[in-house]
């Protein structure tokens, strides 16, 4: 990758996953509903506000869920948290849109314990989910707050996410999962500049790509089951960026073709045209031909973790235990797809080619030409 990057091939550290024969059905034949719904919102793209129902089954799988958004499920601190989230959701919903939420869902149930009412059929259900997509916005608002009001460079909100996303690769590598090639990259301010340039709907505040990261598999059969591990472990589907993913790659369609143990779940997917998949985007310099899943996420950080890369002490527990948001780009393929997709119309230098000749057009039209002599 270019734009300053850093690549790990598998064994360059002499290690190879224990579990490197274990085959792609294995891995995938105890995939929850649950994963298949934030599976299917990552490849379309699509927003958690749009669902109607959850699909936790256990009390695990919230835990899990919870890990995964920077929330320590034992930590009396982090509950706390949640209940805040809940009872500022509540007061929102009341008073702007006079909805009379049922008293166990306002406050008598545990809040992370909305996770499985919204999971379950019922009218409670409705009420729950209703009230936990107001906590996600509000809990992503303060987020976006507190990191503005820290004292940290960019250079050092991207080295801990680097870290954090080192790693857990290295962790889904640990234990047998086929990622052949991981590399990750930080756009420099000359390729901000051109690309900026070059997309008339860009302006810098919406440049995704600042930092990217890239896992290439052994075989496109392996893309479901790391997919599913980045969900599990890094990636919160609830934070997938609405709208910013590209999939040429991995129709959701196919996993139930590859994974036929799957087709239990099927029918208990939320209906496709009640949940807004949308479109997907096209980015107009690159080839036809090229194939990627590409999303954006926003993912979490605790501050504590934030704050050790800096000289800063600050004492508000709203700073010192909370959470932040950083944008990061991520691009999966198999290893013959990263290879094709290297060659010719597709190459990395001709889609640079294409880009530089948009912004050349841009920036000389209306000007006249000089006359030779």
């Amino acid at each position: 990758m270019s734009d300053g990057s850093a690549r790990l091939n598998q064994g360059s550290d002499g290690r190879h996953g224990s579990g490197d024969n274990v085959s792609p059905t294995s891995r995938m034949a105890d995939a929850t509903l649950a994963d298949l719904e934030a599976m299917r919102l990552l490849l379309h793209g699509s927003s958690v506000i749009d669902w109607h129902q959850l699909a936790f089954s256990d009390m695990e799988e919230v835990r899990r869920f919870l890990r995964v958004n920077e929330f320590n499920p034992d930590d009396p601190q982090d509950i706390d948290r949640l209940e805040e989230l809940r009872a500022e959701a509540v007061e929102y919903l009341t008073r702007h849109f006079n909805y009379r939420i049922p008293e166990d869902i306002a406050e008598s149930v545990p809040a992370h314990e909305l996770l499985l009412i919204a999971s379950k059929k019922g009218r409670h259900q409705t009420y729950a989910c209703i009230v936990l997509k107001v906590m996600h916005v509000l809990h992503h608002l303060d987020g976006r707050e507190t990191l503005f009001r820290l004292p940290v460079s960019d250079d050092q909100l991207f080295g801990v996410v680097e870290a954090k996303v080192v790693q857990i690769v290295d962790e889904m590598r640990g234990a047998g999962l086929p990622i052949v090639e991981f590399a990750w990259s930080r756009k420099e301010r000359d390729s901000l500049i051109t690309k900026l340039l070059a997309k008339r709907d860009s302006i810098a505040a919406s440049v995704y790509d600042k930092l990217r990261f890239r896992l290439i598999t052994r075989r496109q059969e392996d893309l479901a089951p790391v997919l599913r591990e980045l969900l599990c472990r890094l990636v919160p589907f609830n934070y997938v960026i609405p709208g910013q993913s590209v999939n040429r790659l991995l129709p959701f369609s196919r996993i139930f073709d590859e994974h036929p143990v799957l087709q239990r779940h099927h029918e208990h997917l939320q209906p496709e045209q009640e949940i807004n998949l949308g479109e997907v985007p096209v980015n107009e310099f690159s080839a036809q031909g090229y194939r990627v899943i590409n999303f954006v996420a926003d993912i979490p950080l605790r501050v504590p973790e934030l704050l050790r890369h800096t000289s800063t002490s600050l004492g508000s527990s709203e700073l010192t235990h909370g959470v932040v948001f950083v944008l990061t780009e991520f691009q999966v393929m198999d290893a013959a797809t990263s290879v094709a997709n290297e060659q010719g119309d597709s190459s990395h230098q001709v889609y640079k080619e294409r880009q530089q000749i948009e912004v050349k057009a841009r920036l000389t039209r209306g000007m006249k030409s000089r006359p030779t002599k």
